[in-house]
């Protein structure tokens, strides 16, 4: 069996993960949390980009000798520059306490764009979802999957070890709140593809068009391809 180790306690995200890699038929791979391995340590995302968050976060599982797995996600408003970008879960901080932070999130993004003009309002929800595999235990990334230097460089990760992939969702922010579902900032995304915001959507339909959505599919591939490829040997 081949264990993975999710950079995370959410059971929500370790079971969508397991179910995708057992679809993949590539032999018993079995998703562990933090928890699971006894690593209780909060970890300190200083990374720059998704990308290096994502890998910071994966290298503490690889560091144990587990292959780490983690993602980073938020949202990016053109007229913005990218804000929220990777402090999108903690935005309003800066404003004070908050007993719905969720909520003073979105309030701040609307007072921020409350002058742009409706067709000036695009942005996109994006995830990037990482690997990361420990010293000496036979895996080689391929070129094609590694990680880009400048963020294995920063997060001191080991290119020929490391995979980022990254998933977009485009969409343009509401002028108010629309729907009851979901969480952060999906009750001011619409989505063209959809013809609805987020939280207007049932799971099955974010899921069809969502940043992790389309992040996810395809990092299980490339993992499956690389940990088939490490088992030939």
């Amino acid at each position: 069996m081949t264990e993975l180790v999710l950079a995370s306690n959410n059971k929500k995200k370790i079971a969508e993960l397991q179910k995708l890699f057992d679809s993949a038929d590539i032999g018993d791979i079995k998703i562990l949390s933090l928890h699971d391995i006894g690593y209780t340590e909060d970890i300190e995302e200083y990374g720059r980009s998704f990308e290096e968050n994502s890998l910071i976060k994966a290298s503490v599982p690889a560091s144990l000798g587990y292959i780490g797995i983690a993602d980073d996600s938020g949202l990016c408003v053109d007229a913005l520059g990218g804000e929220p970008g990777i402090y999108s879960a903690r935005y309003s901080e800066d404003e004070g306490e908050a007993d719905d932070r969720d909520a003073a999130n979105r309030v701040k993004l609307l007072r921020k764009l409350d002058s742009t003009p409706d067709g000036e309002r695009g942005g996109a929800f994006v995830c990037v979802m990482s690997a990361v595999f420990p010293e000496n235990g036979g895996f080689v990334v391929p070129e094609e999957y590694r990680a880009a230097e400048e963020h294995t460089d920063f997060t001191s990760t080991d290119r020929s070890r490391s995979v980022t992939v990254r998933g977009e969702c485009r969409g343009t922010i509401t002028r108010e709140e629309k729907g009851e579902g979901g969480f952060g900032y999906d009750n001011l995304f619409y989505s063209p593809e959809l013809n609805k915001t987020f939280a207007e959507a049932t799971a099955e339909e974010k899921a069809s068009v969502s940043h992790r959505g389309r992040a996810v599919s395809v990092f299980v591939k490339i993992l499956a391809h690389i940990i088939s490829e490490s088992i030939k040997k």
